[in-house]
C-alpha cells in the first residue's frame, strides 16, 4: 500500500479517535462512573454478579460498600476454575486466554484472565492510540515507510483445557489481525519462539535486512537485542543499520537505568522515546507528548480506577477513593475493575499524579519491596523463600542482607548484588551462589526467564558483610529500634553503596 494512502487512512482514524478521547478528557469522572455501571450491568448474571447483587448497585458508594477489594490470592481459586473451562464466574463471556506473570507469596506464577473485550477494547485499542498520539505530535513522521521491530514475550502459548496461557505479548501477537504482521518484524513464527537464546539470534538475522522505523519492547530485553545486532554487524551504532529508525516505544520496567546506554547506541537528537504503562491486568496509560515522562491515564479502556493513598495503605485507617478525589503529588496504590472480570483488584503498583486536568501520572513503584530493573519482578517473598532453602541446604545462617541491581554497562549484562552478613557462613560461597540462583529461578518465573543462558541477567554476586554492619548502618542513620528496617530489595544502588562504604571502615566503640 502506498505511503500517502496509509497516511490518509491514519489521519482519518486519528481524527475519529481524538474526538472520542476528548470526551474522557473533558468529562473524566463522568466517563468513569458510566463505565462502572456498564461493567456491573454486563456481569450482573455471573456468579460474582449474583453474589453481590450487581443488578441493584446504583452508585459508586454502594459498589464500594458491597464489593470487597481482592488480591490475586483471593481470586486464585476462581481463576483456576476458569482455566479449567468453567464460564460465567466473574465475567459473562468465555475467558480463553490467561496472561502468565510471576510474583505471589503462595505461587510461582499468576494467571491473569484476558477476555475478548479486554483484548480488543483495552490492549489493541491502546496500541492504536499510541500510534495516534505519536503521529499527531510528529506530523513529518515516516513511521509507515518501514516496519516496527517488536520484541515479544519469553514463552509460547500453551493450550490447556481449552484455554491458553503465556506472556501477554505472546497472546497479543497470536491474536493480531493478519495484516498487522506485514508492518512488523520479526515474523509471528519467530516472535513466539520459546527459546530466548535461539530466538534472539533469529530476530537479529531476520531484522537486520529490514527497514526498521520503530522499536517496541521492554528496555532490558531490547538493549540485549540491540547489542547483539551491533556485535553481529560490527557497527558502532544502530543508525548504521536502520537509518530511518525514529522512535522506541517502551514499558514494563523503569527506563532510567538504561538511558545513557541507549543514547550511546542511538546517537541522534531527533530520536524519540515514548513510554507506556501496561501490565497483564490491562493497559493503563500512554505518553501523549514528545519528550515527556508523564503518562496520560486512559479512561475508556474498560477499566474503572480506584486508589489507596499510600500513607494509609495497609493500616486500619486505609481508605479507598475514586479518581475524582486524587491529588497531585501524592502516591497511590491502584485498584482496578476491568472488562476481564477483575473486580476491585489490587495490582500492587503505585503511581503519582502529576496533573488532574487531564489526569497524568508517573509510575512510582510497587507496594512491596522488589527489584524490577530487568523485568525480573523479584519480590521480598521470593528472596526470603530462596534464602530459606539455600541456607538449609548449605547449613548456613544469615543475620541480615540487602540486594541491589548491577546495572548494564556498555555491552555487559546486568546482575544482582547481594550484601550478606552471615552468622554461620557456608563452607563454599560459590556453592551458595549457585544454589541461591537456582532457588530464585524456582520461585520466580520472570527471574528464571531473565537468567536463562545469561540472556539478560548474569549469575548473582555476593559480598560478605562484616559483623554488625547493618546494625552500624541503622545506628549511623538514626534508625535503631521502632519500625526501622534494613531495606531488603531496591531498584537503586543508594543503600548498598552506603553499606559497602561502611563495610570497609573499622569502627571502634568507646
Amino acid at each position: 500500500m502506498p505511503i500517502p494512502l496509509v497516511n490518509s487512512i491514519a489521519s482519518w482514524f486519528l481524527k475519529k479517535r481524538f474526538h472520542q478521547m476528548e470526551l474522557f478528557l473533558k468529562y473524566p469522572n463522568e466517563v468513569q462512573l458510566e463505565l462502572l455501571h456498564v461493567l456491573l450491568e454486563t456481569a450482573k448474571h455471573t456468579e460474582l454478579g449474583k453474589k453481590y447483587d450487581f443488578a441493584t448497585i446504583d452508585s459508586y458508594e454502594t459498589f464500594k460498600q458491597r464489593v470487597p477489594v481482592r488480591s490475586y490470592e483471593d481470586y486464585e481459586s476462581m481463576i483456576e476454575r476458569s482455566r479449567l473451562g468453567e464460564n460465567n464466574i466473574f465475567w459473562p463471556t468465555p475467558i480463553r486466554w490467561f496472561a502468565k506473570s510471576s510474583g505471589t507469596t503462595s505461587s510461582k506464577s499468576k494467571f491473569i484472565p484476558v477476555s475478548e473485550e479486554s483484548l480488543e477494547d483495552c490492549h489493541f485499542a491502546a496500541g492504536k492510540d499510541l500510534l495516534c498520539m505519536y503521529l499527531n505530535n510528529n506530523e513529518n513522521s515516516k513511521l509507515f515507510t518501514g516496519k516496527s521491530l517488536r520484541l515479544g514475550g519469553s514463552k509460547e502459548l500453551y493450550k490447556e483445557n481449552g484455554t491458553s496461557f503465556g506472556d501477554l505479548s505472546a497472546i497479543i501477537i497470536d491474536n493480531m489481525p493478519f495484516w498487522a504482521e506485514f508492518s512488523s518484524t520479526p515474523s509471528n513464527e519467530v516472535s513466539l519462539m520459546s527459546d530466548w537464546e535461539y530466538k534472539m539470534k533469529a530476530i537479529v538475522n531476520e531484522t537486520i535486512q529490514e527497514n526498521v522505523t520503530s522499536l517496541a519492547g521492554v528496555p532490558s530485553w531490547m538493549l540485549v537485542l540491540l547489542n547483539q545486532v551491533l556485535e553481529m554487524t560490527g557497527n558502532e551504532h544502530i543508525f548504521e543499520i536502520w537509518n530511518n529508525l525514529e522512535v522506541y516505544f517502551h514499558g514494563g520496567v523503569s527506563f532510567e537505568p538504561y538511558k545513557d546506554q541507549y543514547n550511546k547506541i542511538l546517537p541522534k537528537d531527533s530520536f524519540k522515546y515514548y513510554e507506556i504503562y501496561n501490565a497483564s491486568e490491562g493497559f493503563f496509560a500512554i505518553q501523549d507528548r514528545n519528550d515527556s515522562s508523564e503518562l496520560l491515564l486512559m479512561l475508556d479502556y474498560g477499566i474503572f480506577y480506584e486508589f489507596i493513598p499510600m500513607e494509609s495503605h495497609g493500616t486500619e485507617e486505609e481508605e479507598i477513593i475514586p479518581l475524582s478525589e486524587v491529588e497531585v503529588g501524592k502516591n497511590y496504590a491502584i485498584i482496578i475493575t476491568t472488562n476481564a472480570g477483575l473486580w476491585r483488584y489490587k495490582i500492587g503498583d503505585t503511581i503519582r499524579f502529576t496533573s488532574i486536568n487531564p489526569y497524568r501520572i508517573k509510575v512510582s513503584g510497587r507496594t512491596k519491596h522488589h527489584i524490577n530493573v530487568f523485568g525480573e519482578e523479584l519480590i521480598i517473598e521470593n528472596a526470603e523463600e530462596a534464602l530459606r532453602k539455600t541456607t538449609k541446604i548449605t547449613h548456613s545462617e544469615i543475620v541480615d542482607y540487602t540486594v541491589a541491581p548491577i546495572f548494564m554497562k556498555d555491552r555487559e549484562k546486568g546482575a544482582h548484588e547481594w550484601l550478606i552478613e552471615f552468622k554461620e557462613p557456608p563452607k563454599s560461597i560459590d556453592d551458595f551462589i549457585s544454589i541461591l540462583d537456582h532457588n530464585l529461578q524456582q520461585v520466580n518465573s520472570d527471574y528464571e526467564a531473565k537468567r536463562y543462558n545469561n540472556t539478560t541477567l548474569n549469575i548473582p554476586q555476593i559480598r560478605i558483610a562484616r559483623s554488625n554492619l547493618f546494625y552500624d548502618w541503622l545506628k549511623k542513620n538514626n534508625k535503631l529500634g521502632g519500625q526501622h528496617k534494613v531495606p531488603r530489595l531496591s531498584n537503586s544502588r543508594t543503600y548498598i553503596e552506603e553499606l559497602i562504604e561502611l563495610n570497609n571502615i573499622t569502627l571502634y566503640s568507646s
